[in-house]
């Protein structure tokens, strides 16, 4: 499928799509505009290749975005990024400016979009975060991708969905993969794994207090999960901190690679902005990243 053209007025209005439909404080955060002046100042894109609605599988929320560099080279690392918005926002158009930066580093990046309330709710968000994910290995080579360098991307409520596929096995085991063996790394930004569903979209999405436990991916911690960096803002006072800190505990004390960062400056949103900041300034949280994600790819030798 060819790439449809990308101009500024369409990346300035699939930025604002949906950006205030979770107006109210919530526990992960307010929905901002900034996307949109992220994907207008992430232009001109004449160094990518951008495809987009791919379908992954039926369904109306079942596409994803593509970016990929147009120089040539070997086969690149494939990182899916999964988007946030407490499970009741959020559209892969918003984050256009995510797989810009992705691609501008040398990878081959997927935005997927997926089910959300109220035609969403748990395990169905998961599961098709992971039809995603195969979707994403299955058609790697062809998209200039190494399927064998596969790694996830979330920030909040989709850091929880991409640590649900990196921990929980039984998500990506219904799509014929392994954790372990078929991610090579997992970043979680700002991610709350350990949560109380304290609205009634909440309660409703994640079903009777009695499950509650089965849904957060610390529960199913068995140390045979790919390399994880849980990353945190000092004034995140949306998530916080603890969370965090307690999954990373439970990973290495089940022998699991784990590592966590943490940036004092920065609030829930600004985890993931600071992925592209404004044009002349390095982002750390990029930086640190990448790092990770080269430490944690099987040598090319």
């Amino acid at each position: 499928m060819p790439a449809k053209q990308i101009t500024r007025r369409h990346l300035v209005s699939a930025g604002l799509t949906g950006s205030f439909l979770l107006n109210g404080c919530s526990r992960f955060g307010k929905r901002v505009d900034e996307n949109a002046v992220r994907n207008a100042e992430a232009l001109p894109v004449d160094d990518l290749l951008i495809t987009r609605d791919l379908a992954y599988a039926p369904g109306d929320r079942h596409t994803l975005d593509v970016y990929t560099p147009r120089t040539a080279g070997k086969a690149r690392p494939v990182v899916v990024f999964i988007y946030g918005g407490t499970w009741i926002s959020g559209a892969k158009a918003e984050y256009t400016w995510v797989g810009i930066a992705l691609a501008r580093q040398g990878y081959v990046a997927v935005v997927a979009d997926y089910r959300i309330y109220p035609n969403g709710a748990w395990p169905g968000f998961i599961e098709d975060n992971a039809a995603a994910v195969r979707w994403a290995r299955d058609h790697a080579a062809e998209l200039g991708g190494d399927p064998a360098k596969l790694v996830l991307l979330g920030h909040s409520a989709g850091a929880f969905n991409a640590a649900s596929l990196a921990i929980d096995h039984r998500w990506l085991a219904a799509k014929g993969m392994d954790p372990k063996r078929d991610l090579k790394a997992m970043i979680g930004l700002a991610g709350p794994y350990e949560f109380v569903p304290d609205t009634p979209e909440l309660r409703t999405m994640f079903g009777p207090k009695s499950q509650w436990s089965d849904i957060y991916p610390i529960t199913h911690v068995d140390g045979q999960s790919p390399p994880i960096l849980l990353i945190t803002g000092g004034k995140d006072r949306a998530v916080g901190t603890v969370e965090s800190e307690r999954l990373a505990e439970r990973l290495r004390e089940k022998g699991a690679p784990v590592k966590r960062l943490h940036y004092p400056a920065l609030d829930h949103n600004e985890t993931v902005f600071a992925l592209a900041p404004p044009k002349g300034e390095t982002s750390q949280v990029m930086t640190d990243t990448t790092h990770f994600i080269s430490a944690s790819l099987p040598s090319d030798a």
